[in-house]
């Protein structure tokens, strides 16, 4: 990852949704311990969000259905932290939420805290091209008819 996309929110999230519970919980306890000036702005509440996704022929957005996720936001240090995570996790969500704050505000432990989310990613994204590679032999190739109309 480059740097500069280390700063980038969008990623951060991705990351910390894709992150194993424990490990958000390990990193969310390292900050809480330097004793840091914690509000919590969004309680974390599972909640019901629409599942958007593209349609491959026409290019068109379309709902899916909905789905369950658990948001989270808080300010540490005057830092403002926010987390969204799939299912109902309240933990992870606010564990998210403080991970995010740290990264945002610059905390002692930014630096370690963004290290273990880029490690963690590479290893998701490794594992997606593993298991992609394993079944593309598998892959069926279908006509479509949308260009000759």
């Amino acid at each position: 990852m480059k740097y500069d996309d280390r700063n980038d929110r969008t990623i951060r999230f991705e990351q910390i949704a894709h992150a194993e519970i424990k490990t958000l919980e390990t990193l969310a306890n390292r900050v809480l311990a330097t004793n840091p000036s914690l509000s919590v702005l969004q309680e974390p509440h599972p909640q019901l969000i629409m599942q958007q996704v593209t349609d491959p022929v026409e290019h068109q957005q379309f709902n899916l259905g909905e789905i369950v996720v658990t948001p989270a936001e808080v300010s540490i240090n005057d830092a403002q932290g926010f987390a969204m995570y799939p299912g109902k996790q309240e933990r992870a969500a606010l564990s998210g939420a403080i991970i995010d704050a740290a990264v945002a505000g610059n905390h002692t432990h930014a630096e370690i805290i963004q290290n273990k989310l880029d490690t963690m990613d590479e290893r998701r994204k490794q594992q997606r091209d593993e298991t992609w590679s394993e079944s593309q032999h598998t892959a069926v190739e279908f006509e479509t008819m949308e260009n000759e109309l």
